[in-house]
C-alpha cells in the first residue's frame, strides 16, 4: 500500500517530467539546427551572433506585463498554447525565404518562451507537493543534462543523414508531443473569468509595484536569488567567448572543442544522476553552497588552462556540479515565492537578468578587443567567486535557516 501509494503521488510529476524532458531535447535539436541555417543562409557569424541577442532583448521588452497576464489566468493553459505556437513557428522556418524573415520567428519563438518560462516554474509549484520538490528538481536537472547530450546528438546525425529541415520539423513534433502531454495533467488555477484584470497599463503598473515591494519586504530572497543571477551572467559572457579562448588563446582544435563540450554533458548528466538519487542526503543549504562553489572552480580551472586535459577538468567539475546548483536554487525559490505572485516576481528577475545579460555580453565583446581575453575571462571568473561567497555567507546565516525548511 505504501508502495502504490508513493506511485501514484509521482504519476503526475512523471508526466510533467516527460512533457519537459521531450521538449528540452528539442530545444537543443533546434539550437544547433537554426545556428547551422543562419550560418548556411547568410556565411556571417555577425548574423549567428545575433541569435543570442534576440531573447534577452524579447524579455526586456516583454517582461514588464507578462507575469501580469500569466498569474491571473491558466498556467498549464498558457504552457500547451506555447508549446503549440513554439511548434508552429519552427515548422514555419524551413520555407521563410529570407533571414529577415526568420528573424522575426525567432522573435515570435522567444516571445513564446517568455510567457512559457513564468508559468512552468509557477505550474510546477503548484502541482508538486513541497516534500518532493528537492528530488523533483533534481530529476528535472537530470532530464536537462540528458537533452544536452540527445538533442545535439539527434539533430548531428538528422543532418548529417538528412538536413536541417527535417531536425526543425523534428523539434516542432517534440514540442507538439510535450504539449499533450500536459492536457493530461489536472488544471491547478481556478480563476473567475470575470473576476480577471484587463491587462492595461494601470493593472501592469500595480503588479510591477506589488513585485516590487514583495521583493522588498522578502529581501533575503531577492538577494540570495539575484547573486545567483549575477553569477550566471558572469558565466554567461565567459561562454560567449569560448570558442575563441581555447581556440586562439589555448591552441585546441574545433575537434577538441566539440570533445570538450561532450566531456561536459557528460559530467553534468553523472552530477545529475548522483543528485537524483541522493537528493535526500543533501539538505538545500548544501546543495546551492557546494554547487555555486565547486562550479566556480571548475570555471577558475577553465581561465587559467594551458591545455586540453586542464580544461577538461575544469568543464567536467563545472558541469557535475552545476545540476547540484540548480536543484537548491530552484527548490529554494519555488518555497519562498508565494504561487499567486511566482509570475510577476519571476518576470521581474527575468527582466533584470535579460538587461544585464544585454550589456555584459557587449561589454566583454568590447573588452576582449582592448585587453587579452585570457585577462578578461579572469576578471568574469573573480566576479563568479565573489558572487558565490555572497550566495554562501547568506545561504549559511543561522537566523535563516527557515527559509531551507523543506516539508
Amino acid at each position: 500500500m505504501k508502495m502504490r501509494n508513493k506511485l501514484m503521488k509521482w504519476k503526475q510529476p512523471t508526466i510533467l517530467l516527460t512533457s519537459a524532458g521531450i521538449a528540452g531535447v528539442g530545444d537543443f535539436i533546434y539550437l544547433v539546427a537554426i545556428n547551422i541555417l543562419v550560418f548556411q543562409m547568410t556565411g556571417s557569424a555577425t548574423a549567428v551572433a545575433g541569435l543570442w541577442i534576440i531573447t534577452p532583448a524579447v524579455n526586456v521588452l516583454t517582461k514588464f506585463w507578462t507575469g501580469s497576464f500569466i498569474d491571473y489566468r491558466s498556467k498549464r493553459k498558457i504552457m500547451i498554447a506555447t508549446y503549440l505556437a513554439r511548434a508552429v513557428l519552427v515548422f514555419c522556418i524551413p520555407f521563410l525565404p529570407s533571414i529577415w524573415f526568420i528573424y522575426i520567428v525567432l522573435v515570435g519563438l522567444s516571445i513564446a518562451q517568455a510567457f512559457f518560462i513564468p508559468s512552468s516554474m509557477t505550474y510546477t509549484t503548484q502541482l508538486i507537493p513541497k516534500e518532493i520538490r528537492k528530488r523533483y528538481n533534481s530529476i528535472r536537472s537530470l532530464t536537462s543534462s540528458g537533452a544536452f547530450i540527445i538533442g545535439p546528438a539527434i539533430a548531428g546525425t538528422l543532418i548529417l543523414i538528412s538536413d536541417v529541415d527535417t531536425a526543425l520539423f523534428l523539434n516542432a513534433s517534440s514540442f507538439i508531443l510535450a504539449a499533450l502531454l500536459l492536457i493530461l495533467l489536472p488544471e491547478t488555477d481556478m480563476h473567475d473569468k470575470e473576476s480577471i484584470p484587463s491587462l492595461s497599463v494601470q493593472q501592469i503598473k500595480e503588479d510591477f509595484s506589488i513585485s516590487i515591494l514583495f521583493i522588498k519586504e522578502n529581501s533575503y530572497v531577492a538577494i540570495v536569488y539575484m547573486t545567483f543571477i549575477a553569477m550566471t551572467l558572469f558565466a554567461f559572457a565567459a561562454d560567449t567567448q569560448e570558442v575563441v579562448f581555447t581556440q586562439s588563446i589555448v591552441g585546441l582544435s574545433e575537434t577538441d572543442y566539440s570533445l570538450l563540450i561532450s566531456i561536459t554533458g557528460i559530467g553534468s548528466v553523472i552530477g545529475a544522476f548522483l543528485v537524483s538519487i541522493f537528493s535526500n542526503q543533501f539538505s538545500l543549504r548544501y546543495l546551492i553552497s557546494i554547487g555555486i562553489f565547486m562550479q566556480t572552480v571548475g570555471y577558475i580551472i577553465y581561465a587559467f588552462a594551458w591545455s586540453f586535459l586542464s580544461i577538461a577538468v575544469g568543464f567536467i567539475i563545472l558541469g557535475f556540479f552545476n545540476t547540484f546548483l540548480n536543484a537548491g536554487i530552484v527548490t529554494f525559490y519555488q518555497n519562498n515565492v508565494p504561487v499567486h505572485l511566482m509570475g510577476r516576481v519571476t518576470s521581474i528577475f527575468q527582466l533584470l537578468q535579460s538587461f544585464f545579460q544585454i550589456v555584459l555580453v557587449l561589454l566583454v565583446g568590447t573588452v576582449a578587443e582592448i585587453i587579452p581575453l585570457r585577462v578578461t575571462i579572469i576578471i568574469l571568473v573573480i566576479g563568479m567567486l565573489l558572487a558565490s561567497a555572497i550566495v554562501i555567507i547568506n545561504v549559511f546565516k543561522q537566523k535563516k535557516e527557515r527559509y531551507f525548511i523543506e516539508c
